[in-house]
């Protein structure tokens, strides 16, 4: 179980990377009416692909999770404590919005025609999934959710 836990940390890392180079591209195509290239789809398609790995680790984890199920047999109780709400509804919440998000935007961009549609799809879709992920991470130093940033620092 920790060892999941492990990778789905070590995951995030990835999905940030590849979420801050589509994004960056994107507000750079839409700023500078660059056209909708090769290196911009797979940025979004990379960003797309390790968040779909980890919304697989994810459900592993909040099936198999002590804390999970903790939650899930009571709850009233679990929405009365920050860490158990914070994993069980608002992580899993804002975790589904981001990946439904940049599925969404990758179909719009394959829709679309012309660059500028594209750039704008992928800054308007990529920047809030983006945005959402942020908020979603158990930062280190979040009162009874942080996290080490690596599971090694633990």
């Amino acid at each position: 179980m920790q060892a999941l836990l492990d990778i789905h940390s070590y995951v995030r890392w990835l999905i940030l990377a590849f979420g801050i180079i589509a994004v960056f591209r994107a507000i750079a195509g839409v700023a500078g009416k660059k056209p909708y290239g090769p290196g911009d789809a797979k940025a979004g398609l990379f960003f797309m692909i390790f968040l779909d790995i980890q919304l697989l680790i994810g459900l592993v984890l909040m099936f198999t999770s002590s804390l999970t199920q903790t939650a899930f047999g009571d709850m009233g109780a679990a929405m009365g404590n920050k860490a158990l709400r914070f994993f069980t509804v608002e992580h899993t919440l804002l975790a589904l919005v981001a990946i439904t998000l940049v599925h969404i935007g990758r179909s719009k961009i394959k829709k679309a025609d012309g660059d500028a549609k594209k750039q704008k799809f992928a800054l308007i879709f990529f920047g809030i999934a983006f945005l959402f992920l942020l908020a979603l991470i158990p930062w280190p130093g979040r009162e009874e959710i942080g996290r080490a940033l690596l599971p090694s620092l633990r």
